[in-house]
């Protein structure tokens, strides 16, 4: 009897082990998983790159609570906002992450043929050099992923989008509630690394800075109407955003993670 009972323990331990391996190399397959994603975001490309299930949303902080809540398995966002928003002390303790599905650079949006780039590359190589950009990045903890920048020279063109901007006396920044990019403090008040560059900017234009929050989706549309100047916002630049739009060098690195309940 002894051994018909061991027999039958054994039995149910394999099985359990069996079951438990599928489950796992279920989850590690990824498509058979619910991904949240922001819409029109490198987190979306990428998922739908891996031919992963998605769930769009309309921002990355949406992403998260989408996971929080059991609404989606997984969340796939960018790596600096899953630093910041992501662990001890935040809304999301009971999130990980830790996959990166690529690796990606961040740049500024301009518009097409617009003299800017080169003067935000200028702008970058400065601030480079004084130290400055780097002391930005390590107000919010990410030092370590600014890029190097080359020495670069504002060039004008004759329909200069630099005089242009200068003359009504404002910077027009398209952004989205991004931390620890572009995101609004307890007064209300806009900060950031990108949000604390792009008013450094504004500083050496010699114009005041407004941030206008923006459908992800027609950035490239808010750019070319003229709604508002620059995209600075972590936008990473890939082949279809240099196909609407004209970027700066890059500044900034990045990588999409996957994000899941711990």
């Amino acid at each position: 009897m002894k051994k018909v009972v061991l027999f039958l323990a054994c039995a149910l331990a394999i099985t359990a082990c069996a079951t438990g391996c599928a489950k796992s190399n279920k989850k590690d397959d990824g498509k058979n998983l619910v991904y949240a994603v922001e819409a029109g975001s490198a987190g979306e490309s990428v998922a739908k790159e891996k031919g992963y299930k998605i769930n769009a949303v309309n921002s990355q902080a949406d992403a998260l609570m989408e996971v929080k809540s059991g609404a989606s398995d997984a969340a796939i966002i960018d790596k600096l906002m899953a630093c910041a928003m992501i662990g001890e002390g935040t809304s999301y303790e009971n999130l990980t992450y830790g996959k990166e599905l690529n690796k990606e650079e961040y740049g500024v949006g301009c518009r097409k043929g617009s003299d800017l780039v080169s003067y935000i590359n200028e702008f970058f190589y400065e601030t480079y050099t004084d130290g400055s950009l780097k002391d930005t990045a390590a107000k919010y903890d990410i030092e370590d992923t600014v890029v190097e920048q080359s020495e670069c020279s504002y060039e004008a063109t004759e329909d200069s989008d630099v005089e242009y901007i200068k003359n009504k006396g404002k910077l027009v920044v398209g952004v989205t509630e991004f931390e620890p990019m572009d995101y609004k403090d307890e007064d209300g008040n806009w900060v950031g690394f990108d949000a604390d560059m792009a008013k450094l900017l504004a500083k050496k234009l010699g114009v005041e800075v407004e941030f206008i929050i923006i459908d992800w989706d027609t950035k490239a549309m808010e750019l070319s109407s003229k709604n508002i100047d620059v995209i600075w916002n972590g936008m990473t630049i890939t082949d279809e955003v240099k196909g609407s739009m004209d970027c700066s060098n890059a500044y900034c690195d990045n990588a999409q993670v996957v994000v899941e309940k711990k």
